[in-house]
């Protein structure tokens, strides 16, 4: 007769570990979408055209990469037309902080013209003073300047959340945005 027998082993070894708590993180950028910025100008061009006051004014809206110029006839006319160009980057969900005016200029032909440059980016200092920030009111959370965004690490998203509101609540001169939530 023969006799089989198995026998099973358990190998001490061979044990299961749980998951290591991944890190969650976001980045924080001051960025824009061309598109709306557009479409922000080209709302305002119309508006321009059709009004009574500046329709004869040869008003000119200029968008560059970099920058917006505004050419109209009168300083009154300058004001109207940066009011309403205000207004329709409002509604197209920009915020204004995007727009840095400079001095209004006198050009030839009793013309007046100001050039906006366009904020990308967050600059140096207000990178520095944000992550010193962050640093000093959250302890468990860690803050990395990384070119033009701010990348910002944690194990637990609560603490992202808050970081990310109490950013909302301070008044900065660049608009944040916060992507990349993972």
């Amino acid at each position: 007769m023969l006799n089989l027998c198995y026998t099973l082993k358990l190998v001490p070894w061979m044990t299961l570990e749980a998951p290591v708590a991944a890190s969650a993180s976001f980045d924080i950028v001051s960025d824009f979408d061309m598109q709306e910025l557009r479409n922000a100008v080209d709302q305002a061009e119309r508006e321009i055209h059709t009004r009574y006051d500046l329709k004869d004014t040869k008003t000119e809206l200029d968008l560059g990469d970099a920058a917006l110029t505004i050419n109209s006839a009168s300083e009154y006319s300058l004001s109207a037309v940066r009011d309403i160009l205000e207004s329709k980057v409002i509604r197209r969900g920009l915020s204004l902080k995007i727009l840095d005016y400079g001095d209004e200029e006198d050009t030839s032909g009793g013309r007046v013209r100001q050039i906006a440059t366009l904020r990308r980016g967050i600059p140096d200092d207000v990178a520095k003073k944000l992550t010193k920030r962050i640093r000093d009111e959250f302890k468990k959370v860690t803050p990395q300047i990384q070119g033009d965004a701010i990348r910002v690490q944690a194990k637990s998203r609560d603490e992202l959340q808050a970081v990310i509101q109490a950013l909302k609540a301070e008044n900065l001169p660049v608009a944040l945005q916060f992507i990349n939530y993972r």
